[in-house]
């Protein structure tokens, strides 16, 4: 998944080895980051660069692979993909107060908001 990625801090003159790779990948697999583009770089540069000579570099690489992900519109993004209902009610349910979450079943519930999107 990230392979390109790996690439491109290997062009970048970035001294990445494959188990500094792996590490990075195993820590994504096991949920350390979610949907935080600032906890990704940090556990991405806590992985693979090992010597703090390397700092410039590794920014240059990871600005250069995610260029432009900052202008991702996300409802656009989940309008393209078929994501079942439930994940995105546990993320809601995750990521909305109290009173949001009342606001959204005044509406006619998760459902219903579902389908007017």
């Amino acid at each position: 998944m990230f392979l390109r990625f790996f690439q491109i801090l290997r062009g970048f003159k970035v001294p990445v080895s494959l188990r500094e790779y792996l590490s990075f990948l195993e820590g994504m697999s096991a949920g350390l980051v979610t949907y935080d583009v600032e906890g990704f770089y940090y556990l991405a540069r806590t992985a693979m660069v090992k010597d703090e000579r390397h700092l410039d570099r590794f920014d240059l690489a990871f600005a250069e692979a995610f260029k432009g992900l900052e202008h991702v519109d996300l409802s656009e993004l989940v309008a393209q993909t078929d994501l079942p209902k439930e994940w995105l009610q546990k993320l809601a349910e995750k990521h909305l107060s109290p009173e949001e979450m009342a606001e959204i079943e005044a509406l006619g519930g998760f459902d219903k908001l579902m389908e007017t999107l």
